[in-house]
């Protein structure tokens, strides 16, 4: 059984939607319920904005500057995590929630080491923090990882135009679109369902890497229209969006970041183990397909590969 009640939780993308609204969810809770937490976001007002929050809501809480689209900065985003949790600036580390996500309209951009942005923020930053920072977690601990239900089709997808995953080796999915290609949102849709696919198999195969008292889970927030997410398609998209999220029964930031919070720290999820996958409320099987040793091991191999 793991348990997180105490302890740090370092989280990414912390400074609006979802992770925000997970950061002031954990904030807010009773003292002896409130972790402390290691905020790691691209530095600016709005990284200072949340930490201020969060600090007032009674949390200790600190800010980490980092791009995720350069694995320079993520790497010194972890060590300085470290260094914090080695120096006693917070108690020991519980727990990872790795939120942060992009959603690139054109695929042929480039992070700052050359691979496609959606891939490169969605799947190799977090492979990359997780690596500095696993031999600090103090067990019983967690990995929560942000995954999506767009790795495969259904028939609202289907309605909706939102494209499932066309898995091609990892190597192919971390380079960018040529040149002279024509962005279109299909193929921005296919590679965003690419990396949430990816973090499945990644989660399956980091839980067999790990010592037993670190727990792996993919948590899925629910259908969120207008969310920071679809910030480079547009604000007219976003407009509807927006308007789509008022619909009963449709996620919210504010409805699924408390949700995300609790996978990470209620003793409610302590089973979860596996890349264990959690659509909001409810533990879901996967698709066949997202179980797939032989392309986790394949995986696993280039991202260490592409991570140096």
């Amino acid at each position: 059984m793991t348990t997180s009640t105490t302890g740090t939780v370092l989280i990414t993308g912390p400074t609006g939607g979802l992770g925000r609204s997970a950061v002031l969810a954990m904030a807010n809770r009773s003292p002896h319920r409130r972790p402390d937490l290691l905020l790691v976001g691209r530095p600016g007002p709005r990284l200072d904005a949340i930490t201020a929050e969060a600090r007032a809501a009674g949390a200790t809480a600190h800010a980490i500057g980092a791009d995720l689209a350069s694995l320079a900065d993520v790497r010194a985003a972890g060590r300085e995590a470290v260094r914090l949790l080695a120096d006693g600036a917070v108690r020991p580390l519980r727990a990872v929630i790795g939120n942060a996500g992009v959603s690139v309209v054109d695929t042929r951009t480039a992070s700052a080491d050359g691979y496609e942005l959606t891939f490169a923020v969605n799947h190799l930053a977090h492979a990359q923090l997780v690596r500095e920072v696993a031999g600090a977690l103090t067990a019983p601990a967690r990995i929560v990882l942000l995954g999506s239900n767009t790795y495969y089709l259904n028939t609202p997808r289907r309605l909706l135009g939102v494209p499932p995953a066309e898995w091609r080796d990892p190597l192919d999915l971390a380079r960018p679109a040529d040149a002279g290609a024509e962005p279109g949102t299909r193929d921005a849709g296919v590679a965003y369902s690419n990396s949430k696919l990816a973090i499945l198999y990644y989660a399956h195969e980091l839980q067999r890497r790990l010592p037993d008292g670190v727990a792996v889970s993919v948590f899925e927030p629910g259908f969120m229209p207008g969310s920071g997410l679809s910030r480079e398609h547009g604000p007219a998209l976003q407009r509807v969006g927006r308007a789509v999220g008022r619909f009963p029964g449709v996620s919210t930031p504010e409805r699924s970041g408390p949700l995300l919070a609790a996978v990470a720290l209620d003793e409610r999820w302590a089973h979860l183990r596996d890349g264990a996958f959690v659509v909001k409320t409810a533990e879901r099987e996967v698709e066949p397909f997202a179980v797939d040793p032989q392309r986790e091991r394949r995986l696993w191999e280039v991202t260490e590969e592409l991570l140096g």
